[in-house]
């Protein structure tokens, strides 16, 4: 009789962080949480879901960083809760919101934003990247959902109507085009609470905590899409700048993530 592997139970032999478990699992949550808000016609709520998942997300990789409780499981583990938060969660918001009345093309447009989602995940995961690297390769499935929920939050609360379906329906397929992308875009892991910094850059900081406590619906629909909007200018800079600087077909270097 063949004998079964047991390699696979040895992580579960060595046990579980609990502490950065129970941030991805606050992701889980929140994704879930927005499903529910979604199937409720309650598009805002779901909207403030996702991005409370954004900010648990944000949370367990440095926790799990600065306690020194990386592990293979948490990074499949978060790799799975992305999936649903910022990829099924967004995708089904954006159709129930405005892109069902369009039929197939309204609900292709947010598998579409899945599927690159699912695709750019698959790929962070097998490059092995540089937890202290200092630019992710492809528009983060984080900051893709943040651009839907910032859109959704702005227009439902703010100006108390909706969003021009065709304008969504380009919005989302571009957003899916930017995460299979290999457009660089910052990574932020490099900031250090305990470095020194310059007056001018702590002024920064504190303006910005300022705008976003102020005015936080604002401030995440003109962050999200600065965001966004980084990439492809930088891109375009370095174009100008170098006309010889490789192209986007180029494959990428194992330090790429």
């Amino acid at each position: 009789m063949k004998k079964v592997s047991k390699a696979p139970f040895k992580i579960f032999k060595k046990g579980v962080y609990i502490l950065p478990s129970l941030f991805t699992t606050g992701n889980v949550f929140c994704g879930f949480y927005a499903f529910i808000a979604v199937l409720n016609e309650d598009f805002f709520l779901a909207a403030v879901a996702i991005v409370v998942a954004i900010i648990f997300d944000g949370l367990d990789g440095r926790v799990a960083r600065m306690t020194k409780t990386t592990s293979e499981f948490g990074v499949q583990y978060d790799s799975l809760a992305d999936v649903i938060s910022f990829g099924m969660a967004p995708a089904l918001l954006a159709y129930a919101w405005v892109l069902k009345p369009f039929g197939r093309l309204g609900w292709m447009a947010a598998f579409l934003f899945l599927l690159c989602g699912a695709l750019r995940l698959a790929r962070f995961n097998v490059t092995k990247p540089d937890t202290h690297g200092d630019h992710f390769i492809g528009l983060p499935i984080p900051a893709a959902a943040a651009v839907i929920a910032s859109i959704v939050i702005a227009f439902e609360d703010l100006f108390e109507t909706r969003l021009d379906p065709m304008i969504m329906v380009a919005v989302v397929c571009l957003l899916a085009f930017l995460m299979v992308s290999n457009i660089k875009y910052p990574a932020f892991k490099k900031f250090e609470f305990k470095k020194r910094v310059t007056f001018t850059r702590f002024l920064f900081v504190i303006l910005f905590i300022y705008v976003l406590a102020t005015i936080p619906r604002v401030a995440l629909f003109i962050l999200s899409f600065v965001y966004v909007l980084a990439g492809p200018g930088n891109l375009l800079f370095s174009l100008f700048r170098h006309p010889d600087s490789r192209t986007l077909d180029e494959p990428l270097s194992k330090h790429d993530k």
